[in-house]
């Protein structure tokens, strides 16, 4: 199994790299993910941010390529281990110095740095080391134990799509919701459906809404009620300048069966009530918002 294991271990990271290289190099979404990356806190520059992403993908197609053709030869599994051990330090730094940043790792993952990332880099790195000592061809290994090698690949893809956050919504999220549609939400202990408070406020927390609201909110959630599905969450808040400053309600509308396990981003609608008056302040700036997922609440 060790000389298996070995054998291919090229194929197997070979398949990581070439992956996580095309992306890198040949995807549209690089250059839409590069400002919401470490790399680009790092350069202070999107546009430098995206020609190291793809620098860095042209790299892991070529180690790639030689992982493929010339397995037994050191330099492609060294390269690797090399390329694992920046990526480790990279990781690191990003890390400490922009945790709510993504890494950029694929080029499409927009979660932050976590230790799946952590774990992928060291597969890169561990795996390029064992690659540089064995110096094993991968053909052999499944010509010889075709049906041990398929099962051994088959596993090695397994454990990269675990460790892969933007594969998620392929399998994670669709398990997530199996398992709530047949055991019930674990904070209810029924099988109602209904989402708790808590994780409406975690969805809100994380919406560009509350990005757009947070300079206005000076309180936690206040008041909370549901009407006609939708969740309806109340803060307090004050709007205007210094010397113009009046007390308002922030008052925030999402889908009340809404949870992070249900997929798309909500529609939140937002809306800010005058708390001397009650009657509805106009707030221009969210109505101008960059994104259709905030919305002005009516009336």
């Amino acid at each position: 199994m060790l000389s298996l294991t070995t054998g291919l271990a090229p194929l197997v990271l070979a398949g990581l790299l070439g992956w996580t290289g095309a992306v890198k190099v040949f995807s549209r979404g690089t250059a839409q993910q590069a400002p919401k990356t470490a790399l680009a806190r790092m350069l202070r520059s999107s546009e430098r941010a995206t020609t190291v992403l793809r620098a860095t993908g042209a790299g892991e197609l070529l180690i790639a390529a030689g992982l493929l053709v010339v397995p037994a030869n050191p330099v492609p599994g060294a390269a690797a281990a090399v390329l694992g051990a920046g990526f480790l330090g990279y990781l690191g730094y990003g890390r400490a110095v922009a945790p709510e940043s993504s890494c950029g790792c694929s080029a499409s993952e927009g979660t932050p740095i976590t230790w799946r990332a952590f774990a992928r880099a060291a597969v890169v790195l561990i795996g390029g080391a064992t690659v540089a000592v064995a110096q094993d061809t991968w053909w052999p290994a499944v010509s010889e134990r075709p049906a041990g090698a398929l099962v051994l690949l088959a596993g090695a893809a397994a454990l990269l799509v675990a460790l892969s956050a933007d594969l998620d919504r392929w399998w994670l999220l669709p398990l997530r919701r199996t398992r709530l549609r047949v055991f019930g939400h674990p904070l209810l202990g029924t099988a109602t459906g209904q989402v708790p408070v808590a994780a409406s406020v975690e969805l809100l927390e994380n919406s560009l809404a509350w990005q757009a609201a947070a300079p206005v909110v000076r309180s936690a959630l206040l008041d909370h009620w549901e009407d006609d599905g939708w969740r309806i969450l109340q803060y307090s808040g004050v709007y205007g300048d210094r010397e113009n400053a009046r007390p308002v309600a922030v008052v925030f509308a999402l889908d009340a069966t809404a949870g992070r396990d249900t997929g798309d981003d909500p529609i939140v609608r937002v809306s800010y009530v005058d708390a001397d008056s009650g009657e509805a302040v106009a707030v221009d700036e969210l109505r101008a918002a960059p994104s259709r997922r905030i919305l002005p609440m009516a009336g």
